[in-house]
Formats: C-alpha cells, structure tokens, sequence
C-alpha cells in the first residue's frame, strides 16, 4: 500500500522534458540559484561519469576541470532546481561508470564521439531551433496586428 501512494507522489513530479542522456555525453546543466533575493541561472558543463537511481531518485555525476583541477557535482535530474539539461556530444564509452578517468590527465581523459547519436542529437536540435524560430515570428506577427488594429481604432477616434 505505501510503495503505490510513494510511486504516485513521484510520478507527479518525475520531469518529462530531459533529454536521453548517456554516461560519457558531454552536458551543459542549467541550474536555478538564489543570490540574495534574485534568482539566476548558472551553467555546469562537463562529462557524466555516472548515471544512478531510478525515477525521482535518479542522478547524474557531471565532471569538469576548472584550473587543473577536477571537479565533480552530483544533479538530481528530476529537482526543480534544474532549469534544464543539454546535451552537446554524444560519448561513446564501454563501461557504465567511468570512475576511472580521475587519475588520468591530459589526452587520457578523452571520450571518443558516438557519430551516429551525435547526427540525431544535431538533427533535434536544429528541429527545435526552426520551431523555436517560428513561434518567435507568428508571436512578432500577432504583436504587429495587435498594435496595427490599436492604432488603426486610436486614429479613426481622432478624426
């Protein structure tokens, strides 16, 4: 009886807009913080080193280098304080965690590219660059109507 109420608590709020995401991808994530009274997005890009949990439990451990040094965070995918999450290459790995590439440095480090979820990643997303392209027209169209019949209706009352 308590694992059904959990699961539908859960499934409220489990987030349907991330992306697929694969250990060895390489992900820009966009996260919401509070400075002072102001709310801001920050950006973490780096590679996932490993994927883990399931539904609302599920994380991300996103790695970069900043100065030399390695740096890891851990993102809850389904947090509201992930605004969003992008995928910029695609990784191609063999193993599901890569722990392992926190001892090496330099070329060691790399990922090799998965070329072919890299073209569809490309394809998504010069998809939602000509939707997004379209709402901003038909959204500028129907600002201009809007202050055409405004302004057509403030010079007739002039007359």
């Amino acid at each position: 009886m308590q694992n059904r109420l959990l699961q539908l608590v859960e499934t409220a709020h489990v987030k349907a807009d991330i992306p697929r995401i694969l250990v060895g991808d390489t992900v820009v994530v966009h996260q919401r913080l509070l400075d002072g009274q102001k709310e801001r997005v920050q950006t973490f890009e780096g590679d996932v080193i490993a994927r883990s949990g399931a539904g609302i439990k599920e994380v991300i451990v996103v790695r970069r280098l900043v100065q030399g040094e390695g740096v890891e965070r851990i993102f809850p995918l389904h947090s509201p304080r992930i605004a969003k999450i992008d995928v910029k290459k695609a990784g191609k790995v063999r193993r599901a965690k890569l722990y392992y590439i926190r001892e090496r440095v330099g070329k060691a480090t790399k990922i090799k590219n998965d070329t072919k979820r890299q073209a569809q990643l490309d394809a998504a997303a010069k998809a939602a660059a000509a939707e997004a392209a379209k709402a901003a027209a038909d959204a500028s169209r129907a600002a201009r109507e809007a202050a055409g019949t405004a302004g057509g209706e403030s010079k007739r009352s002039q007359k």
